[in-house]
């Protein structure tokens, strides 16, 4: 089922009101059709209103939506998730992450994910899945949920922050990592090996980060509010690095992830 998810979808963090709905639409106007929003951002209504304006179908644009840690609580995920299908103006989400799981575990995963699939029987996901979940929390969710229920971890992931365990573990569990944090926030402009395999290809880091990541079977999520950028990241799906290339970029030094907040899980 995880083939149906389009690998190089367009991250909508931050991009709220005019100026928002503006990147968006030219997000599918350009090509993505993978839209990823959370209830935490406040942008479930640009997606929407993009949406609209695109003139695209329904069954054209893939939306994934995230839970926020506030509704995680006993019978609070589902009524959750049917204002965010309001919201968005959809009877039906493709995919719903648990976008973090409880802080210092005041909530126990069962209560939850058991609410996420309950979600999905009442049809307003079509697909569920986690994310920022570490190989302990992912071994609970497949003994609560069953063996290839979780479609994804949307998780921290690029070519200086490599999560290389991490998404070891979900390859080998038939669990599609997703990336956030695909071009490092911009920081790979610094790195010589990033600058010499882009030059070759007349590429840029960017392009170079997500063709990468690609290459590699996952998903990625970049976004920006600049169309030139937009444009860029998602030309990288026609970029297709040699062997040699994604072995330069499995050596690099690896930093500390970017993302860390108070209540974070143990990370693997």
């Amino acid at each position: 089922m995880t083939d149906s998810i389009p690998r190089l979808g367009f991250g909508t963090w931050a991009r709220t009101g005019a100026d928002g709905v503006a990147a968006i639409l030219y997000a599918l106007e350009t090509g993505y059709r993978h839209l990823d929003t959370a209830q935490s951002y406040g942008t479930e209504q640009s997606v929407g209103e993009a949406m609209r304006q695109s003139g695209l179908r329904r069954d054209e644009i893939f939306v994934t939506t995230k839970i926020k840690v506030d509704n995680l609580g006993p019978g609070k995920l589902l009524p959750s998730l049917r204002q965010s299908c309001d919201t968005i103006g959809v009877d039906q989400v493709d995919l719903t992450l648990i976008h973090w799981p409880a802080p210092h575990g005041r909530i126990e995963p069962e209560v939850y994910l058991e609410q996420l699939a309950e979600a999905r029987e009442a049809a307003r996901t079509r697909m569920i899945g986690v994310s920022n979940f570490t190989i302990a929390l992912l071994e609970k969710a497949e003994a609560i949920l069953g063996k290839r229920a979780v479609a994804t971890n949307q998780i921290e992931l690029n070519p200086l922050f490599q999560n290389r365990k991490l998404a070891d573990h979900c390859n080998k569990r038939g669990i599609l990592v997703t990336c956030y944090q695909p071009v490092a926030q911009g920081r790979m402009g610094d790195i010589e090996q990033m600058r010499l395999v882009a030059e070759r290809h007349e590429a840029t880091v960017e392009q170079v980060a997500l063709a990468y990541e690609l290459s590699k079977g996952y998903a990625a999520i970049p976004t920006s509010s600049k169309p030139e950028r937009i444009r860029s990241n998602w030309q990288a799906h026609m970029l297709s690095l040699t062997a040699a290339d994604i072995e330069t970029i499995d050596a690099l030094p690896q930093s500390l992830r970017a993302i860390d907040p108070a209540g974070a899980p143990l990370w693997d």
